[in-house]
């Protein structure tokens, strides 16, 4: 479609929100199983093992680089904390005076 000047081409979008007919059968189907109690549990270990075989297992390298963002996030968090900590007490004393005097 091309409207004056300026050109608008329309695009085919798919349209993620409608259920194609497939994910329409397997719903049927699953809930055809899911009247005995057996079959619901082999639908759920099924669902299980899909899952995991998603799962991406880092490498060597990458989990290496994780720990150390890690205890390097935690390192930092630790010291703003202790900061805090000595900040605020030093307000107290300040504020309250020393103790036992």
């Amino acid at each position: 479609m091309i409207a004056g000047p300026r050109k608008v081409y329309e695009v085919a979008r798919k349209i993620i929100d409608e259920p194609s007919e497939d994910v329409v059968a397997n719903a049927k189907r699953d809930r055809a199983a899911r009247r005995n109690p057996f079959a619901r549990f082999a639908l759920f270990i099924r669902q299980v093992i899909g899952e995991l075989k998603k799962v991406v297992t880092p490498t060597r390298k990458e989990l290496t680089s994780f720990t150390i963002v890690v205890l390097v996030f935690v390192v930092i968090m630790m010291a703003i904390v202790w900061g805090l900590d000595q900040l605020f007490g030093w307000i107290v004393l300040y504020v309250f005076g020393t103790p036992g005097v």
